[in-house]
């Protein structure tokens, strides 16, 4: 099969996974875990389980001004954004998040251009645009249905978020053409668990995870949420972000983010929170085609 088509595979699944994970990570934030503790798990389980892995496969020596620039993308792309994303979660709703979401490919593609030398040509812009569009429309049509206890402040959380997301694709776009994804997560969670454990220690004591102040059945939930969270929203999700980062650049990665949004509404359709209504279809064409408008003429 076509790198390419690889890329833009793993890239998807990781969107899905992602998309999956916002909903999930509101639950988890209102009744179970703090944002810190939160964050500490993400990083203790993905350190431990990217170092297992790493120990079944070659060695791979890292040069010391990558693994310095690998190191700078997980606080960034992973410590930074993902806490400020906890936080943001914590006062806003899914919905108001995901429509800042949209902004990601539009910030990615100007960096790009500033840093990375990536032209911006019409086709692309018109890609990019048709991207935000989608999942603007979808988001949109829910603007007075949710609120959070201070959206305000969630938002500002969430463009900060959004903010360090596109500085990570940035700066880890070269060191991803180098080294496997294991190899860069491995040190990636290993630094975040140590920038992440000495803020979030005193806090285990004092979430109801770590209780056990619930029944059987209500402990599946949030186990069984935050097992999620760390094995697929965490691994599985960082795993193919790098990965389909070997094959496509950085504007064509960060435009798949516009999928979240969509995904976390035919879940709900599913799971019988949401009803299937036209603006979902369309939205879902609108991201996809936009993806294919950003690949044409040696965009990919």
């Amino acid at each position: 099969m076509d790198k390419k088509v690889n890329g833009h595979a793993a890239v998807i699944l990781a969107n899905v996974i992602f998309g999956l994970g916002v909903p999930v990570t509101k639950y988890l934030l209102e009744d179970w875990v703090t944002p810190m503790v939160y964050m500490a798990l993400r990083c203790i389980g993905a350190a431990l389980i990217f170092w297992l892995i790493a120990a079944f496969l070659p060695k791979e020596k890292v040069e010391k001004k990558d693994l310095i620039v690998i190191m700078l993308g997980g606080l960034t792309g992973f410590v930074i954004s993902q806490t400020l994303t906890a936080w943001a979660l914590n006062y806003t709703s899914p919905v108001y998040y995901s429509l800042i979401a949209t902004l990601v490919p539009i910030g990615t593609m100007l960096l790009a251009a500033l840093f990375l030398k990536e032209s911006i040509t019409g086709v692309k812009l018109m890609g990019v645009c048709l991207g935000i569009a989608g999942a603007a429309l979808l988001v949109l049509v829910k603007w007075q249905t949710e609120a959070g206890s201070n959206d305000l402040l969630g938002i500002f959380f969430a463009l900060l978020s959004l903010l360090t997301w596109v500085i990570y694709l940035i700066i880890t776009s070269k060191v991803s053409q180098k080294y496997t994804a294991v190899t860069q997560m491995k040190w990636t969670f290993l630094v975040s668990t140590i920038a992440v454990l000495p803020f979030a220690w005193n806090e285990f004591g004092q979430t109801k995870l770590f209780s056990g102040d619930y029944g059987f059945t209500e402990g599946m939930m949030g186990v069984g949420g935050m097992a999620f969270i760390v094995v697929f929203a965490t691994v599985m999700g960082y795993f193919m972000i790098p990965y389909a980062m070997k094959y496509l650049r950085a504007t064509t990665v960060s435009i798949y983010t516009n999928l979240q949004p969509i995904v976390a509404s035919l879940i709900a359709i599913v799971i019988g929170q949401d009803i299937f209504t036209w603006d979902k279809p369309v939205a879902a064409v609108l991201v996809l085609v936009g993806a294919y408008l950003v690949t044409q003429k040696g965009q990919g």
